[in-house]
This record gives structure tokens, C-alpha cells and sequence, in this order.
């Protein structure tokens, strides 16, 4: 089977690539020419641990190609996959303009039966919208299908989510679309993936109604560590105390600076948006919406409590990226708290270990340190904003000695505080 993925993103390019892997003739497309030549030089645009090897071994089978040719991708293939950005418009509802451009080139182009799925996350009603404009505009009497197969890919560990599936949603009236995709997929029937096959919108707002849900848990328990932090109370065990409970559950249940991202932000806005193009309230999603607001200016404070006075203060911030392993910018927290403290008179030095060169391009005004020890040396404070791995294992005394007051914001509580205080450090965390 030969499939065409038109945009070479994030999730159209770890589609294409797992879809290589499965043995599937994949070309991935792009309008932005200079992308597609740095991956046929085999340069990612986006970090992601272990797509660079993907894409290296499934390009040499001759599995995997890269094209700006929409009509040779379009005729060749049996299933396109629309995987284009869906930015968010001022309202919080996604723009579908590049969604429309994709369908259009599939209607242009089409010269068969063909099967078209979105990948992107898009609201509901998109897949008619789809089905409607290939109907107007196409040029051949050729049927085709239209699928939602939303993906539930984490940044960070995205090739196991697409190889390892908790589940495979399926949205489509057609049932030699379903058959198709159910072929196309049928590697992971061997590991026993389980399969939901359910209606267009159905699977439209299960994407969104998933990714609500669990920013929901987020905003709740920062909520609950902001209370535990005037009780005087540990979070961790309050989260620890209802994580045992099965239907509740111990993921993302971990306090911080709220939630940032391309999903969990622009996902729970459109799911507000839809509500209210059906008439519907979404008091919960709001609420969620608003609460994630609010914690950056939480952090802040407990920040400014820690400092003192921000003017002429050197601070030292550890984690930029929204999340550990990958270097994506986009609605990170670190943003907004940082833009606090320089608004506030304070000089920032920075350090993620992947994330720079995005992280200059929203953040141009800050300095940016060459490793751990480098951010913190002469620092009136120490800031850590992302939780990976290689902050956890600092050596804190070489850390207390560079600083020139040792002051740590621990905002993933990734340190003890009792340790951090034995050890000389003013500590405060997230609801401890």
C-alpha cells in the first residue's frame, strides 16, 4: 500500500516515519521547500528521541520519501493523511485554512478511489466540511472515503505511542475506508491494539474531549498544591492519596507551572469554542482554561516572595521547553515567567539541553548558558521551569558554591526540600 501524509510536522512526520515502519510505502509533503530539502539531508526539524534513526533507516529501504510535489503524492497513494497545523484564531476556534488548501490538492489531483483522513486535530464537523469541498471541486467522477483518525501522540515519546497504542480511533460512515484503514494498521492487531470504529464526529471529539480531560487533572491539582501551600501541607501525598484510586488514577497529577504546549492549550480552547457554536457551556473546560492562566502569576509571586525585590537580580532558569524531552516552544511556561521576571528588572540566564535555538526565536533578550553550572554561577536564585532528567542528578553543592545566593524555585519539585534545606538552600516548591 502506498500513502501520501501532506504536512511534514510534528504528527505528519512521525506518522509517515512509523508508518515506514510497518513496511508501508510513505511520501511525506510539505510546501515549505527548505524543510523538505534538510530532511532529504536527513536534518529534523523538530526534536524527538529516535525519529532521526526512523527516518534514516525507513529513507535508505526506500520506504520513506519527501516531496513539495502535492500531485504525484496525491495520484500514487491509496490513503492521504491531512497531518497540517490548525493554529488557533483569536476566539480560541482553529483556523482551517490549511486543512482547506490540503483538501483542495487532494480533489485537484485525485485520479482513483482514495481515502482521506484527518490526523490533525480539527473540530467537529471538519470530515463533512472535507467530504463537501472534495465533492465541489474534484475533477474525475472517482469516490473516495473520508476517515478521522485522530492521533494521541506525547512529545517525547511519541514513535512507542504510535507503535504501542493504548487505542486506534476510527471515525468513518465508509466502510471501505474502515476496511482500508484497518489493513493499513494491521501490524498492530498483533500486538492487540485495541480498535474504537465510531462515527466522523464522534472521533473528532474524542481527540478533544481526551486531551481536555487531561488538563483538567493539571489544573485541578494546582489548584489543590496552591491550597496545600497555605495549609502547610505536602501535594505530593494528596496526589499520592488519590492516585491509588483506580477510577481516578496517579498520571498528571503532578503540580507545576501549568500546562503549555501545542495540544492541551489550543485544544482545550476549541472545545470551549465548540460548546458555544452548539449553544452549549463549557463551565469545566473554562475553568481549566482560566486556572492555567493563573498559575504562571502564581509562580511569579512565589518567586518574588523567595527574591525579594527583582530589580538588578540575576536569575538563573533551568528548562525551557514545555516538557522534557522534546524542544517545543510553543505555550511553554517558562515563557510567561520569564517575560515576568525581566519585566520586573531582573537578567535572565537560560539552559535547556535542546530547546535553545526555538526557545531564542519567542525569548531574544535573555542570555543563554552553555550547560547546568554556567546558568547558575553568580545567581541570585535558581529556577527550575522543566523537569528532565539531567537536573535531577545535579551536584547542588558545586551548585550552592557558583551562586551567589542560594535561592532554588523548584517549580516540578524535583528536589526535597528538607534536603535542600540541610544543604544551605532557601527552597520553596509547588504545594510543599
Amino acid at each position: 500500500m502506498h500513502i501520501a501524509v501532506i504536512g511534514s510536522g510534528y504528527v505528519g512526520l512521525v506518522t509517515g516515519a512509523c508508518f515506514a515502519e510497518f513496511g508501508v510505502d510513505v511520501t511525506c509533503v510539505d510546501v515549505d521547500d527548505q524543510k523538505i530539502e534538510r530532511l532529504l539531508n536527513g536534518v529534523m526539524p523538530i526534536y524527538e528521541p529516535g525519529l532521526e534513526h526512523l527516518v534514516a533507516k525507513n529513507t535508505q529501504a526506500g520506504r520513506l520519501r519527501f516531496t513539495t510535489d502535492v500531485r504525484q503524492a496525491v495520484e500514487q497513494a491509496l490513503v492521504i493523511f491531512l497531518a497540517v497545523g490548525t493554529p488557533p484564531l483569536p476566539d480560541g476556534s482553529p483556523d482551517l485554512s490549511y486543512v482547506d488548501s490540503a483538501a483542495a490538492s487532494v480533489a485537484q489531483y485525485m485520479n482513483g478511489y482514495k481515502v482521506v483522513v484527518t490526523k490533525s486535530t480539527v473540530p467537529i464537523g471538519t470530515g463533512e466540511r472535507i467530504r463537501s469541498l472534495i465533492n465541489e471541486r474534484k475533477k474525475t467522477r472517482a469516490n473516495f472515503g473520508v476517515v478521522s483518525n485522530p492521533e494521541f501522540l506525547r512529545e517525547g515519546a511519541a514513535i512507542n505511542d504510535f507503535m504501542r497504542p493504548d487505542r486506534v480511533v476510527i471515525g468513518s460512515r465508509d466502510e471501505e475506508a474502515i476496511a482500508i484503514m484497518k489493513d493499513l494498521y494491521r501490524p498492530l492487531y498483533l500486538i492487540e491494539a485495541p480498535f474504537v470504529i465510531t462515527s466522523l464526529e464522534a472521533a473528532e471529539l474524542t481527540k478533544y474531549a481526551a486531551n481536555a480531560f487531561l488538563a483538567t487533572k493539571v489544573s485541578f491539582i494546582n489548584e489543590i498544591a496552591n491550597l496545600c501551600d497555605k495549609i502547610g501541607c505536602d501535594v505530593h501525598d494528596v496526589a499520592r492519596g488519590i492516585g491509588m484510586d483506580k477510577r481516578i488514577g496517579s498520571k498528571f497529577l503532578h503540580p507545576g507551572p501549568g500546562f503549555g504546549g501545542s495540544c492541551f492549550p489550543k485544544d482545550t480552547r476549541a472545545l470551549s469554542s465548540v460548546a458555544r457554536q452548539f449553544g452549549n457551556e463549557s463551565l469545566i473546560v473554562d475553568a481549566v482554561i482560566e486556572v492555567n492562566r493563573r498559575q504562571s502569576s502564581e509562580m511569579f509571586a512565589k518567586i518574588g516572595k523567595l527574591v525579594g525585590p527583582l530589580e538588578g537580580k540575576k536569575i538563573a532558569v533551568l528548562g525551557l521547553a514545555f516538557k522534557p524531552e522534546t524542544d517545543d516552544m510553543r505555550e511553554a511556561p517558562a515563557i510567561g515567567i520569564i517575560q515576568h521576571l525581566t519585566e520586573s528588572g531582573a537578567t535572565v540566564t537560560a539552559y535547556d539541553p535542546v530547546a535553545k535555538d526555538e526557545a531564542v526565536k519567542v525569548l531574544p533578550d535573555i542570555s543563554y548558558a552553555d550547560d547546568e553550572y554556567d546558568a547558575v554561577a553568580g545567581a541570585d536564585a535558581l529556577v527550575f521551569v522543566t523537569e528532565w532528567n539531567q537536573f535531577r542528578a545535579l551536584d547542588m553543592t558545586r551548585v550552592r558554591d557558583l551562586m551567589k545566593s542560594p535561592k532554588v524555585a523548584d517549580l516540578r519539585n524535583i528536589y526535597e526540600p528538607e534536603d535542600m534545606r540541610e544543604m544551605g538552600f532557601e527552597y520553596v516548591g509547588v504545594g510543599r
